[in-house]
């Protein structure tokens, strides 16, 4: 019998997913739980094992295809028939998600979960989710258009010969959405000169899709400040050394996160989300921080779980280990998730001031820039100090500017300060 491995819904509106490489090829043997084939999704690479045992009969995509949720990912000819207690059991284990806060982790098993085509619910028709909103824009029901697609999937020229054929399921006026053209509809970029086109895919069109809800929905201000870190480098200096015995590289960036985490206790706002759906902030009784990591492929924002329960050293730590998965593509989907802060450090780049962007549905998020010696006044006196500006972008939403500002000064008092990290930090 042959059973159809389809890419599943792993929810938190993940709709796509790149096709990275397959393990196998066309008429090899495959035992259940064996890797198959390794897809990108979310900013990471995972590895998908087959869920029964059999020989690979189709392959219908290739390596750099981009596919959709319910799209076809391997077709293998099993012995015997599959049960029903077998479908209810894979269903069982999807990811189920519950609130879009809580970024629950993905399990590389449940990732492996399958329905074959013929149990396939109705809901999940094969379409973009761009094609699904044209559908409910011009009221068609999309799960009785056929669709001419590959392997059946319906397209936008589909659901406008439905609206053409069914008179009934044409609005009276199309809302402005249904109609709404492309920003850069009607642009002639070669008019001017050779261009050069790149698909925007994988890391990069998942960043554009984040910052984009993002943006559109929360209302952003972005508060400066600086912080007078010599004291700080100072303790950094000092303590390299034991860092380095440990195979650890201490930097600033983990006294920012402890600070921060600090901070959140203090001013618990900070922390929360607003759920939308409600109206309600969810207050979390947790400090998972993440933290922004340039790497080859695009941005990604590994997150350190319970900062405030963790040491300086344990913190610099895991930061080292995340930021090295992230920029060898190793890292869990888990890893990146979960976060109820965020903090980006564009110092080793360079710049004074920057307005980062708050990854949603989180509230704020802070950014440091390059720490630089400079010239300031101290009891009357001009001395040389090195001066680190800061940067808080929050949800006018969920707090005022007052808040956000004792907030700032809640962080600069303990990286003035560093041996209050010590001694007045829970």
């Amino acid at each position: 019998m042959r059973q159809v491995f389809r890419l599943p819904d792993v929810g938190e509106g993940i709709a796509q997913a790149e096709i990275v490489e397959y393990l196998v090829k066309v008429g090899d043997s495959v035992k259940a739980d064996q890797p198959i084939v390794r897809i990108e999704t979310d900013k990471a690479v995972v590895e998908l094992p087959a869920p029964f045992t059999g020989r690979v009969v189709e392959i219908p995509y290739g390596p750099g295809d981009t596919i959709n949720v319910g799209d076809p990912l391997i077709i293998i000819e099993t012995d015997g028939e599959v049960s029903t207690e077998a479908f209810r059991q894979a269903a069982d284990m999807m990811p189920k998600i519950s609130r879009p806060d809580e970024q629950p982790a993905l399990t590389l098993h449940a990732s492996a979960v399958l329905l074959p085509a013929q149990v396939l619910p109705a809901e999940r028709v094969l379409a973009t989710p761009h094609t699904r909103r044209l559908a409910r824009e011009l009221n068609v029901d999309i799960t009785i258009v056929r669709g001419s697609g590959p392997h059946g999937r319906v397209t936008d020229e589909d659901i406008c010969k439905a609206v053409s054929q069914i008179p009934s399921a044409v609005p009276k006026a199309p809302t402005a959405a249904a109609v709404q053209a492309p920003a850069t509809a009607g642009f002639n970029f070669e008019k001017y000169g050779p261009t050069r086109r790149i698909p925007l895919k994988g890391v990069r069109k998942r960043i554009a899709e984040v910052m984009v809800r993002s943006v559109s929905t929360i209302p952003h201000v972005t508060h400066f400040d600086e912080a007078d870190v010599t004291e700080l480098l100072a303790v950094v200096d000092r303590e390299k050394a034991l860092a380095e015995s440990r195979k650890i590289k201490l930097t600033i960036l983990s006294f920012l996160a402890k600070a921060a985490a600090a901070a959140l206790k203090e001013y618990p706002a900070l922390n929360s989300s607003l759920d939308e759906e409600t109206g309600e902030l969810v207050f979390k009784d947790y400090i998972h921080v993440g933290i922004a990591t340039d790497t080859e492929a695009g941005l990604m924002v590994p997150v350190v779980r319970d900062v405030d329960r963790k040491s300086i050293l344990h913190i610099a730590y895991e930061l080292q280990e995340l930021s090295r998965k992230a920029r060898d593509r190793s890292i869990d989907l888990d890893d990146l998730r979960g976060g109820t802060f965020s903090i980006t450090n564009i110092g080793a780049i360079g710049g004074n001031y920057a307005t980062p962007i708050i990854l949603h549905p989180q509230v704020a998020i802070l950014c440091s820039m390059r720490a630089q010696q400079k010239p300031v006044v101290r009891e009357g006196q001009v001395v040389i100090r090195t001066i680190m500006p800061l940067t808080l972008s929050f949800d006018h939403r969920v707090l005022d500017g007052a808040e956000g500002g004792r907030f700032m000064n809640h962080i600069i008092g303990l990286l003035e300060d560093p041996m209050r990290m010590l001694v007045d930090v829970a």
